[in-house]
């Protein structure tokens, strides 16, 4: 059952940018900044003064220097009655939107009443020399000022000043003639930045038992379970069968944390007295940066932790020492585990925490975010509509995000930034935002949060290796209101590998880390852990200076893509019958030849029936061979352009007001009476699992479906190759010995089996599927 194809106003465009041109050298990673388009800025470097004379009566110098260009001024900070300061700050100003012959660089005095200028340095911008990256910096030299009639005043300035592009190492640091009207510590908020993920661990808290509870009702035995807390993160294990005063529960509690480690794990005995009522029976602190770390599923040694009762003496709590309980645990920092901070169908890395267990990197992912068209106003500024847009890139632990384009419908960025590949089967996102922090516009923007323009998902498996693409991939937003494109952003992507023999091993490996098949965690746990990773990596990128903020990190994390939703199911039943839609097409031409409804063809079907049964040993030949020359002739048509969001997949372009109410609602629900709330949640919740759980089914016929169409060329390479060498052997050899082989090799001794998956079930894994595309 195909979906016809999605408006044309949603569709991908390959383009054909100008990138690359001039060679631009780049970094230490050895980005060549060849996928973005060259962009020519002058560079003007304050570096410090000298000889600085006073002009004001009191005597006091506070000098600050302001560079002038045109209609746009930089201004470095000020420094109280300092004659010889020193700024070391630059300048860049884009070359296109120069429209002045000379530049002024102005020293004044900062004053109460009306600042005084000290002296400028005028250049003539014909003269000034240009550098191409990686060419030494230019050295910075010592000017003599002069006043406004050209006479020579006291004092002189070190600048540098130069013409570069944006591969120039002074490039991200730079106050942008962008950010010309931003004021105060707002540039801050505009510049390009690389932000790292914190390293996330599992920590896994074994509960064994516990000695000597002395409950205060000496007359009854404790009720007795644990409490675990951490930050914001509380478990707590059954109340134990055993009702003595030593409890044994032998329970698992999962957290996540982060390193730095900054919060010590706190564990309390509880004894539930009555409802609503526990009884504190002891504690204990337990530093983090203490705990054994593993690699592997051999268990660690267990220890014995004293519990501390506390009483509450005078208003404040002070430790009991007439008696002390003991508590048994078993306690580590699961390395060999995966934590997942993403969607496990768009995870952007699968290296397990430890990383002594990293293999070497496969290749190395490179993006050009060069430029977005068409964006629309998301904003009002001055009574008429703008859009402040960076974008936010996000793949393994680096996270980067562009500078902001002030007041821009179609901002250009051209900034390239370079990612190690360890896995080709893993996803990279981009994210467009509009910038709600830089200006104080109507004076409520302070609180406001930063607006979803539209995210851009590619999977690196369904891109051919060493080859650029350039496309304008569209901007689409689910509102309310319904299915809405706000505009194209134009990326380019270029996957290099270093190493075609080890990426295509890595076909046959597990997805994840091989601790999540020897020792799996449950659904509901790693939901849970996955909801506590999101806010820690949300926390953390929070405090970083800029901060990324909460609501980006979570549009980029999809957070809420496993709510409910009538959309989804109704997308993910479609999908559904697009993968049934094959079957169902075989099952019509097989009735069609029973009807002899195209005699040639029936006739052409009894003879290759009879051959097949006469020569069994043909039948598996034949199918493979069927599937090799299927698969060839496929790969005329091989999909040329990489996945984009699909709103006809994801069912948003016929969406009924009602769902997406529903959608958009509240998690409680804020709609009803209580009864209606609690009915509500329920179905919500159970609705959300069967809505995953028929994504999966999808994404499994989906994966099916990939084996020869070329969405993954490597795959249907090697797919395509063994379907030629199993046709020959299976050729040659006697049916009746492949048979034997194959049912005994299915019956064999559990001894032989592994507890990780097969070498076909890891190929299978690894192959896209369509929910890429999804909204």
């Amino acid at each position: 059952m195909q979906k016809p194809p999605q408006p044309q106003e949603f569709a991908l465009r390959e383009t054909s940018p100008c990138i690359g041109r001039g060679g631009i050298s780049g970094d230490k990673l050895g980005c060549t900044y060849d996928l973005v388009e060259q962009m020519q800025y002058l560079y003007v470097r304050v570096v410090k003064a000298k000889n600085l004379h006073p002009i004001d009566i009191s005597g006091s110098c506070n000098p600050y220097v302001e560079v002038k260009l045109g209609n746009y001024r930089g201004t470095t900070k000020h420094f109280e009655n300092k004659s010889n300061p020193e700024w070391n700050q630059v300048f860049a100003f884009t070359k296109d939107r120069i429209q002045a012959s000379l530049l002024e660089v102005i020293l004044s005095d900062k004053n109460m009443v009306k600042d005084g200028v000290m002296g400028r340095v005028i250049f003539d911008l014909n003269d000034i020399p240009k550098r191409v990256p990686p060419d030494s910096p230019l050295a910075p030299q010592w000017y003599r000022m002069v006043d406004r009639k050209g006479d020579k005043v006291k004092g002189e300035l070190m600048l540098a000043v130069w013409m570069g592009t944006q591969a120039d190492e002074a490039f991200p640091e730079a106050w942008h003639s962008d950010a010309a009207t931003v004021s105060g510590d707002g540039t801050g908020h505009i510049r390009s930045k690389v932000y790292l993920s914190p390293k996330l661990w599992y920590l896994r808290v074994n509960v064994i038992e516990a000695q000597d509870l002395m409950p205060s009702d000496k007359s009854r035995y404790p009720e007795a379970y644990v409490k675990a807390m951490l930050g914001n993160q509380t478990l707590r294990t059954k109340i134990s069968q055993s009702k003595t005063v030593n409890p044994i529960w032998n329970e698992d509690l999962m957290f996540v944390v982060a390193e730095p480690f900054e919060e010590p794990l706190i564990l309390s005995v509880e004894d539930k007295v009555g409802p609503g009522k526990d009884e504190n029976l002891g504690m204990c602190v337990i530093p983090l940066h203490n705990v054994q770390r593993r690699l592997d599923h051999k268990p660690v040694n267990t220890r014995w932790h004293n519990l501390e009762k506390h009483i509450v003496g005078d208003g404040e709590k002070m430790k009991e020492t007439k008696f002390a309980s003991r508590i048994h645990m078993r306690i580590c920092l699961d390395g060999g585990y995966h934590v997942l901070d993403e969607s496990t169908h768009y995870s952007s890395d699968l290296r397990p925490t430890a990383k002594q267990l990293w293999k070497t990197s496969i290749g190395i992912l490179e993006l050009g975010v060069i430029s977005a068209h068409g964006l629309i106003p998301m904003k009002s500024r001055d009574g008429r509509g703008t859009t402040d847009a960076y974008c936010v890139a996000k793949y393994g632990q680096k996270w980067v995000r562009t500078r902001t384009i002030i007041d821009s419908l179609n901002p250009k960025w051209n900034e390239q930034y370079t990612w190690e590949v360890f896995d080709p089967c893993t996803v990279i996102s981009v994210g467009v935002f509009d910038n709600c922090h830089i200006h104080a516009g109507d004076g409520k923007s302070g609180g406001s949060k930063d607006s979803r323009i539209g995210k851009v998902r590619i999977r690196l498996n369904t891109i051919e290796t060493d080859r650029v693409y350039t496309h304008s991939y569209p901007l689409v937003v689910l509102k309310l209101s319904g299915v809405k494109k706000t505009g194209e952003v134009q990326l380019a992507v270029r996957f290099t590998c270093s190493s075609l023999t080890n990426m295509l091993h890595n076909y046959t490996h597990p997805l994840l880390p091989k601790m999540h098949y020897i020792h799996p965690l449950s659904v509901v746990q790693l939901d849970n852990l996955r909801h506590q990773a999101t806010q820690i990596v949300s926390t953390r990128l929070g405090r970083a200076e800029p901060p990324l903020r909460k609501e980006v990190v979570e549009y980029m994390l999809d957070v809420d893509s496993h709510m409910w939703s009538m959309r989804k199911s109704k997308a993910n039943f479609f999908r559904i019958m697009g993968v049934l839609s094959g079957v169902i097409a075989v099952a019509k031409w097989l009735d069609h030849i029973c009807q002899w409804k195209n005699p040639i063809t029936t006739v052409l079907i009894h003879i290759l029936y009879t051959i097949l049964v006469l020569y069994p040993e043909l039948i598996l030949p034949t199918v493979f061979l069927y599937m090799f020359l299927i698969g060839l002739w496929k790969f005329r048509t091989r999909p040329r352009h990489p996945p984009h969001m699909d709103i006809r997949l994801s069912h948003a372009d016929a969406v009924h007001p009602d769902e997406l109410d529903e959608e958009f609602d509240t998690f409680p629900t804020s709609k009803g009476s209580d009864t209606v709330k609690m009915r509500y949640d329920r179905l919500r919740s159970i609705g959300g699992r069967v809505q995953t759980v028929v994504g999966d089914l999808a994404t499994q016929g989906e994966r099916l479906q990939s084996l020869l169409n070329w969405r993954d060329p490597r795959a249907t390479t090697l797919f395509v190759v063994f379907c030629l060498v199993a046709a020959v052997v299976l050729y040659v050899t006697p049916f009746q010995v492949v048979s034997l082989l194959a049912g005994l090799y299915g019956l064999r001794h559990p001894r032989f089996r592994s507890k990780l998956p097969s070498i076909p079930l890891n190929f299978f894994r690894r192959l896209p599927s369509r929910a890429d595309t999804m909204i």
